[in-house]
């Protein structure tokens, strides 16, 4: 028995919400950093779910897929990077004591 795409369309919409709400209201750079990858990987889910719907070739959605895994990956090492090189410097990992742009 298959689910229907608009169970995985659901799902992924739902794990994209809590992700914009984890980046809009967390306060710690890594909570924010967890949820940009909640949100990749509600793509990821809609990129295997559309993949599977279509004849075409089901596995090319699972290689877009490995690909924004890989990107993603890349992203918070550097981002990770980041955050060690502002802890050095301001002693804190939250948004509001970091204002690196004011005089």
């Amino acid at each position: 028995m298959m689910i229907p795409l608009e169970h995985y369309l659901i799902f992924a919409a739902t794990l994209f919400a809590i992700g914009i709400y984890g980046a809009l209201i967390r306060r710690n750079i890594i909570g924010i950093l967890i949820s940009i990858e909640l949100m990749l990987n509600a793509v990821n889910v809609n990129l295997v779910a559309f993949s599977r719907s279509t004849s075409l070739a089901p596995e090319t959605g699972q290689v877009f897929a490995i690909f924004v895994i890989a990107v993603a990956a890349a992203s918070v090492a550097v981002g990770l990077a980041i955050v060690i090189a502002l802890y050095r410097v301001r002693k804190s990992v939250y948004t509001e004591d970091i204002h690196l742009l004011k005089w």
